[in-house]
């Protein structure tokens, strides 16, 4: 009877059943998720129940919580992933929310204590936060702490250096979290970019400036073509005055040898007596002769130039600990293109947004001035976030910041530098 009812009522049945079929996956996915937490607060206590002397003071991890990221969903993603790993971990934890867009940097002026920043958010975050480290008056010992990155926005660019990739966003929270508390870091190039009026802003991905990046600010309004928005916003975009052409004029520097990285650990102060003689001798000694030495002009060149789209990256995407010299990359995009390449390329700019397309001129620069025609219109993308377009001036601080990672990228980076 019940075989027969079911093959009567077919349709309430085959619903019936993918709605179990779903429920079920979804019951599993939730369990598998709280194994992932599970194991990952066990490694954690392991950290949290090392000894240490009782002299010695907790850690402080000041940690600046953007509620507003991944849609509103980021406050929640934050308590049930990553919050207790890093109670557990014995580290003095103060979460610092942010209200506003523009906050953290207002904010990271009244931080006085902490032996670690974590950032927990999205690309937006991350900028907002650099910027107000970087422009504290004590920014030289400021920028020394180590920074932690818990990716829980839309756009998380550092992740793909800095963690495994993952498809479970539980996991690579929880990657992240872990990572902090391992204590392997890998220094970080900084991009100031500084206007004629306003302060300078930071950035450790790059800037973008051209049609690719105004089609890809508007992608969400066409939301309701489902995974056709992408193709639809770039397409729409070339109804406007065609072709798209953005003039300007870049003068650079070439890149700049990297100097020796400093040692961690400090050496040992000498004895007294020997300071003592130090001094003495210099002292008796005859001041020695100063040589002048020859300024060498720095080499300038100068470029005009009509693109579809600019863009000035750091090398963090491909970091290499090894390499001798420091640059970014600027790539001039060719301002010959189709509109069906413009809608193709289009969508390979919002995977990857700082990828040079063939034809195009790439220069590897230390800093670059850009001037923009009076009456320039648009704006700058500066970590995917928006700016104002005019004249800047952008300049590479190499290695300016220490980043948490995990071992596993390191151990990778490493292992391809040497190969």
């Amino acid at each position: 009877k019940v075989l027969t009812t079911l093959r009567n009522h077919w349709k309430k049945t085959t619903f019936g059943v993918c709605l179990l079929s779903w429920g079920g996956n979804w019951l599993y996915g939730k369990h598998c998720d709280n194994l992932l937490r599970r194991a990952a607060c066990q490694e954690a206590q392991t950290f949290g129940n090392q000894l240490i002397p009782s002299s010695m003071p907790l850690k402080k991890a000041t940690v600046f919580l953007n509620p507003a990221a991944c849609k509103g969903k980021a406050r929640n993603l934050f308590e049930k992933n990553a919050a207790p790993i890093l109670h557990l971990s014995g580290l003095d934890v103060t979460v610092v929310k942010t209200d506003y867009e523009g906050q953290a940097k207002k904010l990271l002026e009244l931080v006085e204590n902490t032996d670690l920043i974590i950032i927990a958010g999205g690309d937006g975050t991350v900028q907002e936060v650099i910027t107000g480290l970087l422009r504290r008056a004590d920014e030289a010992a400021f920028s020394k702490i180590p920074i932690g990155f818990i990716p829980l926005g839309k756009t998380c660019t550092l992740s793909h250096t800095l963690y495994p990739e993952s498809t479970n966003q539980v996991q690579h929270i929880t990657n992240a979290t872990l990572a902090i508390l391992k204590g392997e870091t890998v220094p970080l190039d900084v991009l100031q970019i500084k206007g004629e009026k306003e302060q300078p802003v930071f950035a450790v991905t790059g800037l973008r400036w051209g049609s690719y990046r105004d089609a890809g600010v508007k992608v969400s309004k066409y939301w309701y073509l489902g995974p056709l928005k992408t193709k639809a916003a770039h397409f729409f975009s070339t109804f406007k005055e065609w072709p798209q052409k953005h003039q300007a004029a870049l003068t650079y520097l070439g890149p700049t040898e990297r100097p020796p990285e400093e040692p961690e650990e400090r050496p040992s102060r000498p004895p007294l007596y020997v300071r003592l003689y130090r001094r003495l001798r210099l002292y008796w000694s005859s001041p020695p002769k100063e040589i002048p030495q020859e300024v060498t002009p720095e080499d300038w060149e100068e470029l005009k130039l009509s693109t579809v789209e600019l863009s000035i990256a750091t090398r963090n995407r491909q970091l290499d600990l090894t390499r001798t010299e420091d640059f970014m990359d600027i790539c001039i995009e060719a301002d010959a293109v189709s509109k069906g390449q413009f809608v193709n390329r289009g969508s390979q700019k919002m995977r990857d947004p700082h990828t040079c397309p063939e034809g195009s001129q790439c220069i590897q620069a230390s800093r670059c001035l850009l001037q923009l025609p009076e009456g320039t219109e648009g704006s700058f993308g500066i970590d995917n976030e928006e700016y104002e377009a005019m004249p800047v001036e952008v300049k590479l601080l190499p290695r300016k910041l220490r980043f948490f990672c995990d071992p596993r990228m390191r151990e990778q980076m490493l292992h391809a530098a040497v190969q």
